[in-house]
């Protein structure tokens, strides 16, 4: 099925790899260096990153555990530098040297991609969807009656896959603009890419080098292969010198049986299935596939029904678009919780849809400035300091036939460790509320 790719050169024994994080990731691109031959060091600012047992466990396979602040001697004499996803390449310049003998930094993912054998891949990414559209895309080859590993970014770091020394069919990966920006040779032989929406702008210096990270997933690829876009990408694709067969996506009614909410997500299903296609997929197993999955954790997550009113928890929703895509998904009045840490965004442009939709605001934790700077005047809206005691305050006041949806347009680290945590609260309060 698949046709082999060129990939970029690996490790020789004896070389240095230094790594960046001592995350999942990070720990899964040490013991693959480990296994080949390489000195590894393991670098992590956070004191308390790894457990004692974690430590003596990496420390057994040789891996030079090193925590605290970094410094240039730690990276000198590197062959290959890996970095966390969550640390942009640009900050580890300032440790690296520059020209002929300076280390090459590639991401974790485009390491372990240096070490499989044939296996194909299927690759989605976009600024929101991919995490729903990649797990769509393993379900419906695993109807087809393939073997998929599932993972990347959506959870089990690809170094994993290779060391465990399974083999799959297909192997569908979810990635980050943040991995895209440190792979060279990554190519799959299906990319997705949904959408791009402003994000991360905090990471990369500009909107332009977020867009030339997205479009990286396509740049290895050639006539033989599958480049899936939204359909609203067309004006800036041509920037991009695709050069696989392009197919550009809009949404679409295909999957009349779906149990996902909105508009979105049929074109998440399209994609997907455009995708699996490629792979030999029928269209009756795609079918019977989007028919059997349930919504993922967190995004549109039907939490419960109570006196009329239906409690959904979109704690994933962490930007502005993902905001304006959530409004879009209901034909019910809507009360609304927003709050945490803002990431950008124009608030203000969702001020039409905001008065046609939603009933009331509850403001929640940090960022209240941002909200009623934008939104004062267009719907009642209100702040507490915590999530609790604004689902409280809408369970107070909504009726039969309301939404209350928690769709935060933020991130969640002002008053939780992440977006799974905050979400998980909500459905805690929700469960108490009597």
């Amino acid at each position: 099925m698949a046709l082999e790719k060129m990939r970029g050169r690996r490790i020789q024994i004896g070389e240095l790899a230094v790594v960046v994080g001592a995350g999942r990731s990070g720990r899964a691109a040490a013991r693959l260096l480990s296994r080949e031959g390489a000195r590894v060091r393991l670098l992590d600012r956070n004191a308390a990153a790894l457990s004692p047992e974690q430590t003596a466990a990496l420390r057994k396979l040789g891996v030079d555990v090193r925590l605290g602040e970094h410094s240039p001697e730690q990276f000198e004499h590197a062959a290959f530098v890996v970095p966390s996803p969550g640390m942009p390449a640009a900050k580890l310049r300032q440790y690296l040297g520059h020209g002929q003998g300076a280390p090459e930094v590639l991401a974790e993912m485009e390491l372990a991609w240096r070490y499989l054998n044939d296996e194909p891949v299927l690759a989605v990414t976009g600024t929101s969807g991919k995490t729903t559209t990649a797990s769509l895309a393993a379900a419906m080859l695993q109807a087809q009656g393939y073997t998929v590993f599932l993972g990347g970014n959506i959870g089990t770091p690809l170094s994993e896959y290779v060391l465990s020394e399974r083999k799959a069919d297909v192997l569908v990966l979810e990635i980050s603009s943040f991995q895209l920006q440190t792979c060279s040779t990554f190519c799959p032989r299906a990319g997705v890419l949904l959408n791009i929406t402003p994000n991360h702008l905090d990471y990369h210096k500009d909107m332009a080098e977020y867009q030339e990270a997205k479009f990286r997933l396509f740049r290895c690829q050639d006539e033989g292969d599958l480049a899936i876009l939204g359909e609203d990408l067309k004006d800036l694709a041509r920037g991009f010198n695709l050069r696989a067969r392009q197919v550009w996506v809009r949404e679409s009614g295909r999957f009349a049986k779906g149990r996902l909410l909105g508009a979105h997500n049929k074109f998440n299903e399209e994609a997907a299935w455009q995708a699996c296609r490629f792979f030999g997929v029928s269209e009756a197993n795609a079918a019977r596939a989007v028919a059997r999955f349930a919504p993922l954790p967190h995004r549109l997550e039907l939490v419960r029904e109570h006196g009329g009113v239906l409690y959904v928890n979109d704690s994933k929703c962490t930007t502005v678009s993902s905001l304006e895509v959530a409004l879009r998904a209901f034909d019910r009045p809507l009360r609304l919780l927003c709050g945490g840490k803002f990431k950008g965004g124009d608030l203000a442009a969702l001020g039409g849809l905001l008065r046609e939709r939603v009933r009331e605001v509850a403001l929640f934790g940090a960022s209240r400035e941002h909200f009623e700077t934008a939104w004062q005047g267009l719907v009642p809206l209100h702040w507490h300091a915590t999530l609790e005691e604004a689902v409280r305050a809408l369970h107070a006041s909504a009726t039969a036939g309301d939404v209350v949806l928690l769709a935060p347009a933020t991130s969640s680290f002002d008053l939780y460790d992440n977006y799974m945590a905050r979400g998980d609260d909500f459905k805690r309060i929700v469960s108490e509320l009597a």
